[in-house]
C-alpha cells in the first residue's frame, strides 16, 4: 500500500510534477488545497525557513491518521539587488512587477553580453520540504542566469519574461556566462520558450530531484 503525501498547493501542474517524481518511490501524492488565508505567509530570511514554517502550519490540516505533508517555495534572487526580491518575490511581482525590477537595474547595462550577464546576475531558487511524521526532509534547486534589459515573450508566468538562464552542459549543469551549451535558450528569456524547454532548466524540478535523492538515500550531487 502506497504512503500518501499531501502536497500543499493550488497548482495542478506542480501536483503532477511531484507525483511524477515521488510515485516511483512508492508514494501517492494528493493535493492539500486549503482556502486562501489559511496558511499565514511567514517572514523569514531564507526559503528553507519559510518552507519549514509553512510545513508546521500545514501539519495541522492533515486528514486524520495521515503523517506526510509537503510544501514548496521559490523565488527570484537578483545578485546586484542583494538577493531581492528573494523570499518576497510573490509580493514584489504583485506590487512592482518585472518592470520594477528592470527599473532597479537600468543603470547596469553593457554592450558586451558576457559582461551584461555578470552585471545583472540572478537565479531562480526553490525548496521542496517534506514532513514524514518524524523529520523534515529538504530538497533545494537553483537555476542561475541573468535579468534581461527588456522583457520578451508571453510564455510562463511571474518574472519569466525578464529571466535568461545560463546554458547547460550535457549533464544538465549550468555553464559560465557566454559559454554555449548542449541545452540553451540562445539568449532568450523564459517568456519566449516552451514549457518543455523550461523544464530542462527548472529550479523546481531540481529541488524535487534533490528531495527524491534524500528520500532514496542517494546523496550524490545532482
Amino acid at each position: 500500500m502506497s504512503t500518501v503525501i499531501w502536497f500543499l498547493t493550488g497548482n495542478k501542474g506542480k501536483l503532477a510534477e511531484a507525483a511524477d517524481h515521488l510515485s516511483p518511490l512508492g508514494f501517492e501524492v494528493r493535493q492539500l488545497n486549503l482556502p486562501d488565508g489559511t496558511i499565514v505567509e511567514p517572514q523569514h530570511d531564507s526559503l528553507e525557513d519559510v518552507a519549514i514554517a509553512k510545513l508546521e502550519q500545514a501539519k495541522q490540516y492533515l486528514p486524520e491518521g495521515e503523517t506526510h505533508v509537503m510544501v514548496e517555495d521559490a523565488g527570484l534572487f537578483v545578485a546586484p539587488l542583494d538577493g531581492f526580491p528573494g523570499i518576497y518575490s510573490s509580493y514584489a511581482f504583485k506590487t512592482i512587477g518585472y518592470q520594477g525590477i528592470l527599473r532597479l537595474l537600468d543603470h547596469l547595462q553593457s554592450e558586451d553580453p558576457v559582461q551584461a550577464a555578470s552585471l545583472r546576475s540572478a537565479s531562480f531558487q526553490a525548496v521542496a520540504a517534506l514532513w514524514d511524521g518524524e523529520n523534515i526532509i529538504l530538497g533545494t534547486g537553483s537555476c542561475p542566469g541573468a535579468i534581461s534589459t527588456v522583457p520578451s515573450g508571453e510564455e510562463g508566468f511571474g518574472f519569466d519574461p525578464v529571466f535568461i538562464p545560463l546554458d547547460l552542459d550535457d549533464l544538465g549543469q549550468p555553464l559560465p556566462p557566454g559559454t554555449y551549451g548542449v541545452t540553451s535558450t540562445h539568449g532568450a528569456t523564459f517568456g519566449t520558450v516552451s514549457m518543455e524547454i523550461k523544464q530542462k532548466f527548472s529550479h523546481r524540478r531540481r529541488a524535487l530531484d534533490r528531495l527524491v535523492a534524500e528520500l532514496s538515500g542517494d546523496n550524490q550531487e545532482l
